[in-house]
């Protein structure tokens, strides 16, 4: 028997239903993996809601999970049965008890990492790795902005960072908030429902500005965050919390300093194996080493998925939560 959140339409929380499905079999170059933990990610709400369009429906949403390789399909050498593995790629398909997936996508976890570390930091984590690193490098001495910096990937690119050399800077929705982020790394948590977040970046470095603004919200704070940029500087959207940011005149990034746009996915930054598994070891690197911490803060069993995207949805959770089949 096998069970998985399904969405047979658009919409809220509600459209995701808990079906009975058929345990699938690993074609050539799949394996199957039985979960013991799935990531709660933003991008699964972007799927539900249709802003991110599935390739058909019914679908099963989720792009992470921790668990044990049952069976392997013809050809594979990378994984086998019994295998302690995790990933966070396309394609959807993490809400459910089983899946099967293409195994060079996922990474074996070493002993000492959980499950539920390893469902609760893939994505997230694999994804501050290539911000911090690889789309703009964070040199020591460099001070930075991050926005929801109490979040899931938040968190961990405070902890990251500071583990870098940088200060950081981050935008948090409570005070409670605020001190979350300042126990990771950040340096100057500011509490954005009550303070400007430009004029309190500006007094923080001097007028100076940043290099380097990694902004997950979108719509609500994208304008002001070029204007946190120092000439040269570069803004990094990875996400859209907020809503998506609408177009705009392309001008307006030579009239604020020759400023650098881009717009990262993890999906290209793993799309080959060598980086996936790079960036992979790289994480559980710091994380063994106690330079970043993993913080599960919510659980929720699978089967109320719906629940676990109302909290994401109202802000209402920190660190990072799993779903538990």
């Amino acid at each position: 028997m096998n069970h998985a959140i399904r969405i047979h339409e658009h919409g809220g929380p509600e459209a995701m239903k808990w079906d009975e499905i058929p345990t699938p079999s690993p074609g050539p170059g799949e394996a199957l993996v039985r979960h013991a933990a799935i990531g709660l990610n933003y991008i699964d709400v972007y799927f539900r809601t249709g802003l991110y369009k599935p390739p058909s429906l019914p679908c099963v949403i989720g792009m992470e999970g921790a668990g044990t390789v049952e069976a392997v399909g013809e050809g594979v050498t990378v994984v086998a049965p019994g295998d302690r593995v995790a990933y966070a790629t396309a394609p959807i398909g993490a809400y459910a008890e089983a899946r099967t997936i293409k195994a060079d996508r996922l990474v074996k976890l070493p002993a000492d990492i959980s499950f539920e570390q390893a469902a609760a930091m893939m994505l997230q984590g694999m994804t501050a790795e290539y911000l911090l690193r690889r789309t703009f490098p964070v040199k020591p001495g460099q001070t930075i902005l991050v926005h929801a910096a109490a979040g899931g990937v938040g968190l961990i690119m405070c902890q990251w960072a500071k583990h870098l050399g940088a200060t950081v800077i981050g935008t948090v929705g409570s005070d409670a908030k605020a001190e979350l982020a300042r126990a990771h790394g950040c340096d100057h948590p500011i509490v954005y429902t009550r303070e400007d977040f430009q004029a309190r970046v500006k007094e923080i470095t001097g007028g100076k500005m940043l290099p380097v603004v990694y902004d997950s919200v979108g719509r609500e704070t994208f304008m002001k965050s070029l204007d946190c940029l120092a000439p040269l500087g570069m803004m990094v959207v990875f996400g859209n919390a907020s809503g998506a940011v609408p177009p705009f005149d392309v001008g307006i990034l030579a009239a604020k300093g020759s400023l650098f746009l881009t717009r990262p996915t993890l999906a290209t930054y793993t799309a080959k194996r060598e980086d996936l598994v790079a960036s992979a070891e790289a994480l559980f690197d710091v994380v063994r080493k106690g330079a970043v911490k993993i913080e599960v803060n919510q659980r929720f069993p699978l089967k109320d998925a719906a629940d676990a995207h109302r909290a994401l949805e109202a802000r209402q959770t920190t660190g990072s939560t799993v779903l538990l089949p």
